[in-house]
């Protein structure tokens, strides 16, 4: 099956700081792809190089054959019409109902009567369990259920491109069950393209075709879900198994030594 994004030699960085150094990615039409690592690595970056918020320094990123950085203004919009975005924790708007927040892309983006919204608005809350909540504002709901909310909203327009930041954050065992199973039973039904950025690597690799590992801006592993349990990369096996020791370190690098440091403690209280 052939790739709906592209990411070709990818360099980035802001000033003199490289945050993502020959990224090379390929995601499938059709596929639930997962990108891992920890924290500063250079994940949300990539997100925000994907939809065009930043230009790569070197490289090029292709959605569905056109390079994302050379698209002028509106064909940009056009291309973001195409995407869907789960934002961390939902960012619901918090002054409108459940209806209103998953009706708000249909009439911002199309010319669709209110009555066809309608219909439209409670089909994708039935997709996620809670057309039941249509008259509710998000302050009277879950997390879970505002995540799923905000699922719904995300698959609006019926994007060819989701893009996840951290959908199981906060999460409780439950709701992140029932949204890791939404994520992939919706990419699915849409025959879209997800990409996962996320810690959660049990979950994640339950639902995904192939995961990509980044560290210090470079990928470290790929594989499909049983390739990364079965790896014996220093680093994967950390990650996976959220050992302390390995290659990731658990003390940030200092200038100097701990006991130095102790010293320079002392005298400057004296």
């Amino acid at each position: 099956m052939s790739a709906l994004v592209e990411i070709q030699d990818v360099n980035f960085s802001y000033d003199q700081r490289a945050i993502l150094k020959g990224i090379n990615m390929s995601f499938g039409k059709g596929k639930v792809i997962a990108v891992m690592g920890g924290s500063g690595c250079g994940k949300t970056t990539l997100f925000r190089l994907i939809g065009g918020a930043l230009k790569p320094t070197r490289g090029e990123i292709k959605i569905d054959g056109q390079v994302i950085h050379e698209l002028d203004d509106k064909g940009l919009y056009e291309m973001r019409r195409k995407m869907g975005v789960l934002f961390q924790f939902g960012a619901l708007f918090t002054d409108m109902s459940v209806f209103d927040n998953v009706a708000f892309q249909m009439r911002e983006h199309t010319n669709l009567s209110e009555e066809l919204i309608h219909d439209l608005v409670m089909l994708k809350l039935h997709a996620v369990g809670l057309r039941g909540t249509h008259n509710l504002m998000p302050a009277e709901l879950s997390g879970g259920m505002a995540r799923r909310v905000a699922l719904a909203r995300t698959v609006a327009l019926d994007p060819m491109l989701i893009l996840y930041d951290e959908p199981f954050a906060g999460l409780d065992p439950i709701s992140l069950t029932v949204v890791g199973q939404l994520i992939r039973k919706l990419n699915d039904a849409l025959g879209a393209t997800s990409v996962v950025v996320t810690h959660d690597v049990q979950e994640s690799l339950k639902i995904v075709d192939y995961v990509y590992f980044i560290a210090d801006g470079v990928i470290v592993a790929e594989g499909t879900p049983d390739e990364i349990r079965a790896s014996d990369k220093p680093f994967v096996h950390q990650f996976v198994h959220g050992e302390m020791d390995g290659p990731i370190p658990f003390h940030y690098p200092g200038a100097n030594s701990y006991e130095q440091d102790l010293k320079v403690s002392a005298y400057a209280t004296r």
